[in-house]
């Protein structure tokens, strides 16, 4: 496992092991956010699963009713009668937060009139189609809202697990070999000295060695002016 190249001094332990418990709880913080991202996008992505299912199959059985009332009015006649149309549908956009991430909430308000064209000129395939696009239409709103949710969540979930990996895999791996390399170096330093110590300590304690003396059994021998061959 790689270290970071900085020197191993006790300053820059201190800032390491800051560094590496700063970066535990980061971890911890976001493998929460992980798992709360996670629960809500399983929630949310299943309701939709089933919300765009409803929506397609009406869709569907809409256009189906449409194409059996060209063939039965012509389509020029489908054209007109689709101009009845004056209203329409107004969208209002809010969000909510989901830790930290902006979900939409979309609110509709008003709706298209229920037989818009003169019934004398149209079929019962037209008014079955309008029917089913009048439900799409209501149900558009809500199934938007859930699909961006989807994306949304999903896109800050893939985020937050690059960030957690990178922490558990790189980050806090390489903050720990790095604490480890300099305890070590730190540790041999003091045992170096400590023994540097002892040393010089037994040096200046160590007893001298005196030159020898030479003792006479007469010292006075040749104080009365006797020479040595006397």
């Amino acid at each position: 496992m790689a270290r970071i190249n900085i020197p191993p001094t006790r300053s820059n332990l201190l800032r390491i092991k800051h560094e590496l418990q700063f970066a535990r709880n980061g971890y911890e913080i976001l493998d929460r956010k992980r798992e709360v991202l996670t629960t809500e996008l399983i929630h949310v992505a299943h309701s939709a699963q089933e919300l765009q299912d409803r929506v397609w199959a009406k869709l569907a059985e809409a256009y189906k009713a449409l194409e059996r009332a060209k063939l039965t009015m012509g389509r020029e006649r489908v054209e007109w009668a689709a101009l009845a149309v004056n209203k329409t549908v107004e969208v209002q956009l809010k969000f909510r937060g989901v830790m930290g991430v902006p979900v939409p909430l979309v609110e509709s308000q008003g709706e298209p009139p229920e037989m818009p064209y003169s019934l004398g000129d149209t079929t019962a395939a037209l008014d079955e189609a309008s029917v089913a696009f009048r439900e799409v239409l209501a149900q558009l709103p809500e199934l938007s809202e859930l699909m961006a949710s989807v994306w949304r969540l999903a896109g800050e979930l893939r985020k937050t697990q690059r960030r957690v990996n990178a922490l558990q895999y790189i980050f806090i791996p390489n903050y720990i070999e790095t604490r480890t390399f300099i305890e070590a170096t730190l540790e041999e330093r003091e045992r170096e000295e400590t023994f540097r110590l002892k040393l010089l300590k037994h040096r200046t304690t160590r007893p001298e060695v005196n030159a020898p003396t030479f003792q006479y059994d007469h010292p006075d021998r040749y104080s009365e002016g006797k020479s040595p061959a006397e």
